[in-house]
């Protein structure tokens, strides 16, 4: 890990683009969502949607990739992240961010029974409540957010 951010309701990391950097990056999203209460199923899922997002980016990014949790605000507070959805609000969730240098944001596409790779995509947005992809200063960011438990 290159760098480490932990508040309240937000926790960030920026890892190497190395191998090891995905299996880091899992658990320090593990341990993170644990230190604030929320475990087991939105855990595992929010686990294996980061390895995904930091496994494409080194795949195809060269620099150093962010990984950003941001737990809701508590009772009472309303937080916007990315673009609303139509209709009415939803409640606020767990917004997830995956950033690398690579300023191509990546393509959902459909992978045939035996290839080796383009799932990760697929598996965000079947898990995800909303998930997009924005650009920035110097590369993009590929975000979702998943509803919380109870």
């Amino acid at each position: 890990m290159i760098g480490v951010i932990d508040t309240d309701d937000c926790a960030a990391w920026t890892f190497p683009a190395d191998p090891g950097s995905v299996r880091s990056a899992r658990h320090a999203v593990r341990d993170a969502l644990s230190a604030w209460g929320l475990d087991g199923a939105l855990a595992d899922v929010t686990e294996l949607l980061v390895s995904e997002l930091v496994t494409n980016s080194l795949r195809y990014a060269s620099g150093p990739i962010g990984v950003r949790l941001v737990r809701p605000p508590s009772e009472g507070a309303v937080e916007a992240h990315g673009p609303s959805p139509s209709g009415p609000p939803a409640p606020p969730g767990l917004l997830v961010e995956v950033s690398d240098p690579l300023p191509d944001v990546p393509t959902e596409r459909s992978a045939g029974p035996n290839d080796e790779g383009g799932r990760g995509l697929q598996l965000v947005a079947s898990s995800a409540r909303r998930w997009g992809t924005r650009r920035g200063k110097s590369g993009k960011t590929v975000w979702f957010e998943l509803a919380l438990p109870g």
